[in-house]
């Protein structure tokens, strides 16, 4: 089809530049469900005898690979693991990219659950302040915040720039 005035151009510019950003949010909120199922899913491998509470977290990296991660308790409490710090491993060991873009942490509890102080600081090794960080529960419930705001004042590479 030949548009003959410039109005009809300009209409059809505009149209184009419309669907362009409904596109990206479709696809953004496909990502986000991707990375929510992909949580959810790994939360079901959780190894947690002892206090039956699963969680389980994705962390999408910077090259768009999604990395899984779940808990994994032990006898000796300190000795288990969490889920986001988990999913960081496994970022680490698959050799790709290790910059989070994007984290997704789901539990089994009545409001979203916050990661650790601990996983907090491994996220802030991994992602930057202004990192998105959904927290769910798995009846739907959301928190959207950032690695930032889970870790105000966090220690970085900045810190030890004298050494």
């Amino acid at each position: 089809m030949t548009w003959r005035s410039s109005a009809g151009q300009a209409l059809v510019k505009s149209c184009g530049k419309r669907f362009t950003a409904f596109d990206h949010l479709i696809k953004r909120r496909r990502a986000l469900m991707s990375l929510r199922d992909d949580a959810m899913k790994v939360r079901e491998n959780a190894y947690a005898p002892y206090s039956n509470f699963k969680v389980g977290a994705a962390v999408r990296a910077t090259d768009g690979a999604v990395h899984q991660g779940c808990n994994v308790e032990n006898i000796a409490y300190p000795e288990g693991t969490c889920a986001e710090a988990g999913a960081i491993a496994a970022m680490c060991a698959a050799g790709g990219s290790r910059e989070i873009a994007e984290v997704y942490v789901i539990a089994d509890s009545p409001t979203p659950v916050p990661p650790c102080g601990g996983c907090r600081q491994k996220l802030a090794e991994f992602a930057p302040r202004d990192t998105p960080v959904t927290l769910a529960t798995v009846d739907g419930a959301e928190l959207k915040t950032t690695v930032g705001d889970l870790l105000p004042g966090m220690f970085d590479a900045s810190h030890m720039e004298r050494t």
